[in-house]
């Protein structure tokens, strides 16, 4: 199986190892990522303004390339995910954007209408491998027995923040309320996922630009309440919430992991510079 890739910026310039992650445990769970060439910045977050059409054209242009090769395309960014399939449900469903971006893109000789199927990794994992094959490959891994996981005895709790899961109607990744995908991959690999009311409230990120404190006191919350019902660490798909908890951490000792870098570590992957060494904290 061989997909469409669409990487993002921060996971090929800040977090190379976490797309090194993806692609090989790709590998030996049986599929392939194939990089969009010369794909450009989703722009980070989806334009709300019904005229903004400009800044909508990069993610259209990876959306054609995807199409035009056959190949559904898959992400591992929560922010170009959320924005690419957005837009392409603007193009699939929006007459005076389908019109103005087509119009644009005509020079180039693209024309799109929303073909695409756009697909976190999270849910390759689920819906074309299987949780049952994934936990099958982590014993595979680690001498047939899940109990050797690097995670297994580990209490870890999922973070979604915001941009997977909503607008609902849309994304339809998961019930935006009480999701589950996360948890299930936590199984999976090995670890015991903890429920904590936080796990799908915003961590603030964007709101930097306003006010540091907002960030600050949104994250605090966060690992507050994942502490208080005993995780050991927090994995999430979003690397922007992934800096900002990190950051604004103070003195919690609760570590923030890619899930990428879990499910590698799972599966006895390592980095040449010395792979995982954060994953099994």
């Amino acid at each position: 199986m061989t997909y469409s890739y669409f990487p993002g910026c921060t996971l090929k310039n800040k977090a190379t190892d976490l797309d090194f992650y993806a692609r090989k445990s790709a590998e030996v769970l049986g599929f392939t990522l194939e990089e969009i060439p010369e794909w450009q910045c989703c722009g980070g977050e989806y334009p709300l303004a019904k005229d903004e059409i400009a800044t909508k054209l990069s993610s259209v242009r990876s959306l054609a390339d995807a199409h035009n090769s056959g190949k559904d395309l898959v992400t591992l960014c929560s922010a170009c995910y959320n924005v690419l399939k957005q837009v392409n449900n603007d193009m699939q469903t929006d007459e005076n954007v389908i019109f103005k971006v087509n119009n644009y893109l005509k020079a180039d000789g693209i024309e799109y209408h929303g073909e695409t199927k756009v697909i976190h990794y999270l849910e390759v994992l689920k819906n074309v491998i299987g949780w049952d094959k994934i936990q099958q490959a982590v014993k595979d891994a680690n001498g047939g027995d899940i109990k050797n996981s690097p995670y297994f005895g580990k209490k870890i709790g999922a973070y979604y923040g915001c941009l997977l899961l909503r607008p609902g109607k849309i994304l339809k990744f998961d019930d935006p309320e009480n999701p589950q995908i996360i948890e299930d991959f936590i199984k999976a690999v090995g670890g015991t996922p903890v429920i904590y009311s936080q796990r799908n409230e915003c961590c603030g990120a964007y709101t930097i630009f306003e006010d540091k404190k907002i960030p600050a006191k949104r994250s605090k919350a966060i690992l507050s309440n994942a502490k208080d019902m005993g995780a050991d660490f927090l994995v999430t798909s979003c690397p922007l919430c992934r800096y900002n908890l990190i950051k604004n951490k103070g003195d919690s000792d609760l570590d923030v992991i890619y899930f990428t870098e879990i499910l590698a570590n799972a599966l006895g992957i390592k980095k040449e510079d010395g792979g995982a060494e954060n994953a099994s904290k």
